[in-house]
């Protein structure tokens, strides 16, 4: 099984992909056969995932974004892009 560390580098899986649906003014993840609609939390995180900023730098991000602790939203953060990886959702990225 892949861990999600915090150095790594993750981006959406294959087939994967954010879009606004206009018509409900709300944003959902598409996925083969599936479909998520992300809380506003996991919005903005999945916004940064771009196969290269690390988890790390991603929490220091949002930290100074929302004036936050960086552990707190790193160990968030960490678990919920576990869960989104074991689902095929995220992949981690080459030198992750």
């Amino acid at each position: 099984m892949t861990t999600v560390e915090p150095q790594s580098r993750l981006a959406l899986g294959r087939g994967v992909r954010l879009r606004h649906d206009a018509a409900r003014d709300r944003w959902v993840v598409l996925a083969p056969e599936r479909m998520f609609i992300p809380d506003p939390t996991a919005l903005e995180v999945l916004r940064l995932l771009d196969g290269t900023r690390s988890v790390t730098q991603i929490a220091e991000e949002l930290a100074v974004r929302y004036t936050a602790p960086q552990a707190v939203i790193e160990a968030d953060i960490l678990m919920m892009l576990q869960e989104l990886l074991d689902k095929g959702v995220v992949v981690l990225c080459e030198g992750a």
